[in-house]
């Protein structure tokens, strides 16, 4: 699914159920043994997607074990980003050599919660999301532009090792194109002043994603 918006030289898996055969490297697990029934589910369903994208790349499978932001840290020469929510999992890999970094995210198709998107908008922003939502009912575009804004993170960090506040990016949304734009506010060596990327809404999700060929 989450392939329709990404660009050629990425590898996506995704999944809308467990698989029961499914395990953990022992340093997976141990980072999981205390976790509830759904944490560790989603924990191990995404780590298979990722080792079934490295499959596909032609690399051996390898753990992929959370860095100090939980970021997921990948084999030397790959970069990928996970994503996963209720009733869906997804990992996206590809080759340093053909793309230089990439984010994703997944959301249920609905409101934020009450408060929220003031957390994470910016005024313009949340202007722009009346907007829509008077034009474009059957999108949850604050649920949208909050999983942009994941996925714009995603793409940052492995370029910067810096965090990203919500309000540190601004963003645009085209309704018909299925694109967004994200301009930074935040400046790092090597990394973009802006990031353009692509969602989808359909099956009840909202799947957005980012993808820097090298």
């Amino acid at each position: 699914m989450i392939e329709s918006i990404l660009p050629r030289g990425t590898v996506a898996v995704d999944t809308f159920v467990d698989p029961p055969g499914a395990r953990l490297y022992a340093e997976e697990e141990a980072i999981v043994s205390g976790a509830v029934a759904k944490r560790r589910d989603e924990f191990t369903t995404a780590r298979w997607c990722a080792r079934q994208a490295m499959a596909r790349l032609g690399r051996a499978p390898a753990p992929v074990l959370p860095g100090r932001q939980g970021e997921p840290q990948w084999p030397a020469g790959l970069v990928g980003s996970i994503t996963h929510c209720a009733g869906y999992r997804a990992a996206v890999l590809a080759e340093a050599a053909a793309i230089q970094t990439v984010g994703i995210d997944a959301e249920p198709n609905e409101p934020l919660p009450f408060g929220l998107l003031e957390t994470v908008a910016l005024p313009a922003e949340q202007q722009m999301i009346a907007t829509l939502l008077a034009g474009h009912p059957r999108v949850s575009w604050d649920r949208l532009l909050f999983s942009a804004k994941e996925s714009v993170y995603k793409a940052w960090f492995p370029l910067t090792a810096r965090w990203l506040d919500f309000e540190d990016a601004e963003l645009s949304i085209d309704p018909v194109s299925g694109t967004f734009r994200a301009r930074l506010t935040l400046t790092a060596p090597h990394a973009p002043r802006g990031f353009d990327g692509r969602w989808l809404a359909a099956d009840g999700l909202i799947l957005t994603a980012i993808a820097v060929t090298a």
